[in-house]
């Protein structure tokens, strides 16, 4: 049985962006890019409107982009337990309120229990410093925390085969 993987928004930011001259950003776009086509295809992965409605955003061309490599991708329904639970998130000082729409990534991968929520935010999602307090208040609530991680996590065994 395949995990199933929650794709926040900066992966396929990462995934069609311009080259960075930026040495960390393009490492980061490097192993999505790595990731996105050797590894995918062993996770069962899932979106949202939330993902959907920032990927559309910014530039025209690139939103395209963005929305072209989101097709075909199982869509999560945004319910009001997803809405309810985010806003319960900021609510509680979990997330501070300006990453609103980070805890409704969170609350959908919680909700829909999916394994993993894949991300490059390491502000507001794949922060050591904060992922203790989501898991220990996601539990308080009845749900189960995915693992939240980059792809760079999900490589598997980089020197396999």
């Amino acid at each position: 049985m395949k995990q199933r993987v929650y794709l926040e928004t900066t992966i396929v930011s990462y995934l069609t962006a311009r080259p960075s001259r930026d040495l960390v950003l393009a490492a980061h776009q490097q192993v999505t890019h790595q990731w996105w086509h050797e590894r995918r295809n062993k996770y069962e992965l899932h979106i949202s409107d939330f993902v959907l409605n920032e990927a559309a955003g910014g530039e025209p061309e690139m939103a395209a982009k963005r929305l072209a490599m989101l097709e075909g991708i199982k869509q999560l329904t945004i319910t009001d337990e997803v809405e309810e639970l985010g806003q319960a998130i900021i609510t509680a000082g979990v997330l501070p309120s300006k990453a609103r729409i980070d805890a409704l990534h969170v609350a959908a991968a919680s909700v829909y229990d999916m394994d993993v929520l894949l991300t490059w935010n390491c502000r507001h999602l794949a922060n050591a410093d904060l992922l203790g307090n989501l898991r220990r208040y996601l539990t308080s609530k009845g749900y189960e925390s995915p693992i939240v991680t980059t792809p760079d996590e999900l490589m598997g065994d980089k020197y396999e085969g």
